[in-house]
């Protein structure tokens, strides 16, 4: 296998790099899903998504970080490959570092993740494009000019939906529906409030992703320490409190994502 000349160090700074920057959105993802558990029928969480979905500077940042992890996965995974090239035989001896034993399960566990996103952009980005049929949400008053003069374009809408508590009207669209809205001048935008509530209400759907936060764990709470290993900041002096910080780091993330998934699954 003949892969392309970036030497190692470089490899493993942009890894370091590229997952430093992932650690961090998932703290901002994981805080923003808290909203979900307000009280206030998703009007505060579709708010964001709202913000999150159509602000220019977002949507381009949005490219950035699947780009970013798209990236991340191609290098580490290229990085292990010309690594077990480089030492096709192995050790005459098991080397019993830390380092080692974590950077075999990072691996795995990133190939893992990389899975398990696929059912979480199937259940949630893929219905923001269209890829899926979703939940959808459009302003009832904005419904109502539409229908006086395009009733048809609408007709679908209204046997399929339901109004909100909110003013707005809800219903599961197929893409062709979404974008025969769309044509009509209607802004639809998914629901992402009550499809989450309605996901998290199914056994099978709410065990899937507590498997999926159980590998996150496993490789943030290896990843957190490797980053600094990377840029040569975990030594004697330094290399206990970046410990202690990354199992609360990574506890604290993981318990969030946790959190709203069995807390709506149990009711509240």
């Amino acid at each position: 296998m003949n892969l392309p000349k970036i030497h190692s160090i470089s490899k493993k700074i942009l890894v370091g790099a590229l997952g430093a920057f992932l650690s961090f959105f998932l703290l901002f993802h994981a805080s923003a899903n808290l909203l979900i558990l307000r009280p206030d029928g998703g009007e505060w969480y579709n708010a964001f998504c709202h913000f999150m979905g159509t602000y220019v500077i977002v949507k381009i940042l949005e490219i950035g970080l699947f780009g970013a992890l798209l990236l991340h996965a191609v290098l580490a995974i290229w990085l292990a490959i010309t690594n077990k090239m480089a030492r096709p035989k192995g050790y005459h001896k098991p080397q019993r570092s830390k380092t080692h034993a974590g950077s075999k399960l990072q691996v795995w566990t990133g190939i893992l993740i990389f899975v398990c996103l696929i059912m979480h952009f199937t259940d949630f980005y893929f219905v923001k494009i269209g890829w899926v049929k979703g939940k959808y949400m459009v302003q009832t008053e904005e419904l109502m000019k539409v229908k006086a003069t395009q009733p048809e374009a609408v007709s679908y809408a209204e046997q399929k939906g339901e109004l909100s508590a909110k003013g707005t009207w809800l219903a599961n669209f197929d893409k062709e529906d979404k974008v025969a809205l769309e044509a009509a001048g209607l802004e639809v935008e998914p629901d992402f409030y009550h499809q989450a509530r309605e996901k998290f209400k199914i056994l099978h759907i709410v065990i899937s992703y507590l498997v999926f936060f159980v590998v996150v764990w496993f490789h943030l709470r290896h990843g957190f320490a490797a980053i600094f290993q990377t840029f040569g900041l975990y030594n004697y002096k330094y290399g206990k409190a970046i410990e202690v910080l990354g199992q609360i780091y990574t506890w604290v993330v993981c318990l969030m994502f946790t959190a709203v998934v069995l807390l709506v699954y149990f009711g509240l």
